[in-house]
């Protein structure tokens, strides 16, 4: 995290997001199993500058809807950083429908490396925008689920979601 970048926590119902930015695009959302609670939730100053604050805002409604099931699809600038095989992957997972599952061996060849399945796996477990970017959508081949740097239970419960088991369960989401 750059000295222009800030941070802030999201309390999803799989637990809190560590949310990194700037004042042009989300950099990263990782899930923070170290924390039970989010207390104090950004850095001072925070909110006094509107560039930040309207990037906080796009990022964490955006956010709010897609876990009320009323979003399937994120319009978040997102900045990213890795080498030529994992943005290749991490933009083409953007491509993946909502409520839709890839193979590993799909995902390989969607991206013009059909012999490389492993390395294409490496490269989505290494995705730095949980949630926002659905690294979760990719399974095994055998229709197993693994490989979520999350957690397996929160792959499978962000699929569920996207697969309209959960649309009518209310969540209610607010902070500590």
């Amino acid at each position: 995290m750059t000295k222009d970048s800030y941070h802030t926590y999201y309390p999803s119902p799989i637990g809190i997001l560590k949310i990194n930015f700037n004042n042009r695009a989300l950099l990263k959302i990782e899930f923070d199993d170290h924390l039970r609670e989010v207390k104090n939730n950004c850095q001072k100053n925070f909110y006094e500058d509107p560039e930040i604050l309207k990037i906080y805002n796009l990022i964490f409604d955006q956010l709010n809807q897609y876990f009320l099931g009323k979003r399937n699809s994120f319009e978040i600038p997102i900045q990213l950083d890795g080498s030529a095989l994992e943005l290749k992957v991490w933009n083409h997972l953007q491509n993946i429908p909502y409520g839709e599952t890839y193979s590993y061996l799909e995902l390989a060849a969607a991206v013009g490396k059909p012999n490389a399945a492993q390395a294409v796996a490496k490269a989505n477990t290494k995705n730095p925008i949980a949630v926002i970017i659905p690294c979760h959508r990719v399974i095994s081949a055998d229709g197993e689920l693994s490989n979520y740097s999350g957690g397996v239970w929160r792959k499978e419960w962000l699929l569920q979601h996207e697969n309209n088991k959960s649309k009518k369960i209310e969540r209610k989401i607010s902070f500590v």
